[in-house]
């Protein structure tokens, strides 16, 4: 039986194949404050700034490819079960072959219905104003904003419980309730972070059976990936 490795992976995952982080050192999102762009609040004020906002992000997107961290990853699916939880909104993941993916905070490449939430359509073009869904009310991008639900974190709290083992990469830790999850680990789990600045804080600190590894994505984890395939 194949043993279970849970990946929690955050913007610094998909910095390195050139997707700007979620937030710079400023407080900025590619120059917008974060709460005009990713907050009911924003999208009510301004319906057409948020959805050139995440347009352009999506064009992006097309531009950039998976980096080997991604690919390590993918790879890793032919010796473990492996789920990836990401706040990444991304395809990267799925991109490099990953096959069990979470997306916590949505996915940029799907359209929502602003009527019937339950309505979803891939999306690899622009959003417009005057879109709609079958029920006739405006699409907006399929993104977790601040102050609403996570949707999927009861399915990543499940896999987080019955891991053997988490690697944590390109994540800070300090985004809730992202940031609880590697809580959830089986008491004798390993946790492997790799960071190249590794922000040790409180959410990261208090876990046990932590191995810190300052390193970058597409460094660290091909070198995690080989050394688990070989111990576990």
């Amino acid at each position: 039986m194949k043993k279970n490795i849970v990946v929690l992976s955050g913007a610094g995952m998909s910095a390195e194949s050139g997707i700007n982080t979620f937030r710079d050192n400023d407080g900025l999102w590619e120059g917008h404050d974060v709460m005009e762009v990713a907050s009911p609040e924003g999208w009510y004020k301004d319906k057409a700034l948020v959805l050139d906002f995440y347009n352009q992000r999506r064009a992006q997107l097309k531009r950039v490819s998976p980096n080997l961290g991604h690919q390590a990853l993918a790879d890793l699916e032919q010796h473990f079960d492996v789920c990836v939880i990401t706040q990444n909104v991304d395809d990267l993941h799925e991109r490099a072959g990953s096959s069990h993916i979470i997306h916590l905070h949505g996915e940029l490449l799907k359209s929502q219905s602003t009527v019937d939430p339950s309505l979803v359509y891939d999306c690899f073009d622009d959003i417009k104003l005057g879109d709609c869904c079958s029920s006739g009310g405006q699409l907006r991008p399929f993104i977790v904003w601040f102050g609403e639900e996570v949707p999927m974190l009861v399915s990543a709290i499940d896999q987080v419980s019955c891991a053997d083992a988490i690697i944590i990469v390109g994540t800070s830790m300090q985004v809730y309730p992202a940031a609880s999850l590697a809580g959830y680990a089986p008491k004798h789990c390993p946790i492997y972070y790799i960071d190249p600045k590794p922000a040790v804080n409180s959410a990261v600190s208090q876990l046990q059976n932590l191995d810190v590894r300052e390193d970058t994505a597409s460094n660290g984890v091909p070198k995690l990936v080989k050394e688990l395939i070989a111990t576990m």
